[in-house]
C-alpha cells in the first residue's frame, strides 16, 4: 500500500524535473535570436570589416534558414521568453521578403495596346556564348536588348545576330543595347571611374520617349568594393535629373537588393516583384544565391517580370515587359 501511494509523488516529481526550463539554451535561443533580428533589420549599419557587411547584405535573405532552428531550438528550451524571442526575427524577415516574394502575376495589370518588352544579360567574357544569348532574347519577342561583359569577339557574333532584327544599336566598352526602336541622343555615362561601363539613350517608342540606361557595376568582392560603390552612387545622380518622365536603369550592378549601395538608387525607382514568386536570384546561375542583374523603372506599369536561362553565362538573363 504505502509503495503505491508514493508512486505519483515519485512521478508528479519527474514531471516537475521535465518541465522546468532549459535556463542555458533559453539565452542562447534569447541572444542568437536578437542577433539574427537585428542583422536583418538594421543590416546597413554592420560593419564592413573584412567585407563582412558585403557579405552579409549580398546574403540577407538567406538568414531566414537560421529561423526555424532557433524556433524548435526556443520550444526545446521549455522557455516562454525564449519562443517569444525566436518570433521577433521571424517577423521581422516576413516584414523584409514576404511581399517581395508575392508573385507579381496576382496583381499585375493587363498589357495594354503599348508595350515595351527589355531583355538584360551579363553574357560572361570568355562564355563563347554572347551570340546564343542574343538569339535567344531575341526569340523572346523583346524590342530591346541590353548585354553586358562582351568581349571584341562576342561584341561582333551579337552585332551578326541582332543586327537586322534590331538595327538601333549603341555601345561603349563591353556595355551594348540593341533596339527595334530608334536610339536617339545615346552617350557613354560618366561614373567618375576613369573607364566607361554605362550608356544612357532615349528610346523612340510610338508612344514617345523612354530613357534607357545601361550599366554593367565594377565588381564587388569581401574588402574590395569601393569602385562599386562610387559608380552606383554616381548613377543615382542620373534619373532624379532626367526630364522624361519615363524612365529604365538595367544592367548587371553587381549588388544585391539589400546591399547598401543600392539604396540611392531606389529613392527614384522601383524594382517589381517576380511574375512566379520568389526573389528572382540571377547569380551563379548554375545555382542562384543573389541578385545582381536588376531592371529598375519608373513612370510604367510592369506587366511580366522573370528571369531566364540563356547561353552559358554564369549570370541568368531578366526579361521584362512594361505598360507605356
Amino acid at each position: 500500500m504505502s509503495a503505491l501511494l508514493q508512486a505519483p509523488g515519485r512521478t508528479a516529481r519527474t514531471i516537475t524535473r521535465r518541465r522546468r526550463p532549459r535556463t542555458g539554451l533559453a539565452l542562447v535561443v534569447c541572444v542568437l535570436s536578437l542577433v539574427v533580428a537585428a542583422t536583418l533589420g538594421f543590416h546597413f549599419l554592420v560593419p564592413d570589416i573584412a567585407g563582412f557587411g558585403l557579405l552579409v547584405e549580398s546574403a540577407l535573405p538567406w538568414l531566414g534558414l537560421v529561423i526555424p532552428v532557433l524556433v524548435v531550438a526556443a520550444f526545446v528550451s521549455r522557455s516562454r521568453g525564449a519562443i517569444l524571442a525566436a518570433v521577433v526575427p521571424v517577423i521581422v524577415w516576413a516584414v523584409m521578403f514576404v511581399p517581395a516574394m508575392v508573385p507579381l502575376s496576382w496583381t499585375a495589370p493587363a498589357a495594354s495596346a503599348s508595350t515595351l518588352t527589355v531583355a538584360s544579360q551579363n553574357v560572361e567574357a570568355g562564355s563563347g556564348t554572347a551570340g546564343e544569348s542574343a538569339r535567344a532574347l531575341a526569340e523572346t519577342g523583346a524590342q530591346v536588348i541590353a548585354l553586358q561583359e562582351m568581349d571584341d569577339a562576342g561584341r561582333e557574333e551579337v552585332a551578326g545576330v541582332l543586327g537586322e532584327a534590331y538595327p538601333y544599336t549603341y555601345g561603349i566598352g563591353t556595355v551594348g543595347v540593341w533596339s527595334a526602336y530608334p536610339i536617339e541622343n545615346a552617350q557613354a555615362l560618366d561614373l567618375g571611374l576613369g573607364w566607361q561601363r554605362g550608356i544612357a539613350a532615349d528610346l523612340a517608342t510610338p508612344s514617345g520617349l523612354v530613357s534607357i540606361y545601361v550599366v554593367h557595376a565594377a565588381s564587388a568582392r569581401p574588402g574590395d568594393h569601393a569602385a562599386r560603390d562610387e559608380m552606383l552612387a554616381n548613377l543615382a545622380d542620373y534619373p532624379p535629373r532626367d526630364e522624361n518622365s519615363r524612365l529604365l536603369l538595367l544592367g548587371d550592378f553587381n549588388a544585391a537588393s539589400t546591399d547598401r549601395s543600392m539604396a540611392g538608387l531606389f529613392d527614384s525607382l522601383d524594382e517589381a516583384n517576380q511574375s512566379g514568386g520568389g526573389l528572382g536570384f540571377t547569380w551563379p546561375a548554375a545555382f542562384p544565391a543573389t541578385r545582381l542583374d536588376h531592371v529598375l523603372q519608373r513612370g510604367m506599369e510592369v506587366v511580366s517580370h522573370t528571369t531566364l536561362r540563356v547561353g552559358a553565362s554564369d549570370h541568368l538573363a531578366v526579361l521584362t515587359t512594361l505598360n507605356l
